[in-house]
């Protein structure tokens, strides 16, 4: 296995509260996520004057950020996630698998409102990355003020041997 990266926590969020994007990261140790922490991410949230603009957090923020509180939304299929997910991840698909590939699940924002409030610390999952993002951007456009993109999605997650169920 290649050497990790060591990157802390204020780091990031500290490339996040000035625009930049971020790629993940591989991080030797996780650190346990602080009251801190959040209020730092907080402004980075979207909304406001960049309504549709996600931002996209490493994995081992991610896992912090649900350790703190976030709940983790998995946009992938019920196949997808049948074969594996995040430990406590609630499973919403943002597009289903047909006989001609995927299309969108046009009761997606229908679906996530039943069991998410607009308010709600949300961090957004799929299986590499690009599912999760439209679908925080859509999020963040239907008004949620809290989203954040987990880069790499459920294949990054697995590689940094986080928790999972199967």
């Amino acid at each position: 296995m290649a050497a990790l990266a060591r990157v802390s926590l204020p780091a990031v969020l500290a490339t996040l509260r000035h625009g930049a994007r971020t790629t993940p990261p591989r991080f030797a140790a996780a650190r346990p996520a602080t009251a801190a922490a959040k209020r730092m991410l907080g402004s980075v949230r979207c909304g406001g004057a960049e309504a549709a603009v996600p931002r996209s957090v490493p994995v081992r923020v991610a896992y912090e950020l649900q350790q703190a509180g976030y709940r983790y939304l998995d946009v992938r299929t019920e196949g997808e996630f049948a074969g594996g997910h995040p430990v406590g991840a609630v499973n919403i698909p943002y597009m289903h698998k047909t006989g001609s590939g995927l299309t969108k699940n046009t009761h997606f924002l229908e679906k996530v409102l039943a069991i998410f409030g607009k308010e709600d610390e949300i961090i957004i999952g799929c299986q590499s990355g690009k599912r999760s993002l439209m679908a925080a951007s859509e999020l963040c456009s239907a008004g949620f003020i809290a989203v954040t993109d987990i880069a790499g999605g459920f294949s990054a997650w697995r590689e940094n041997e986080l928790p999972t169920n199967q």
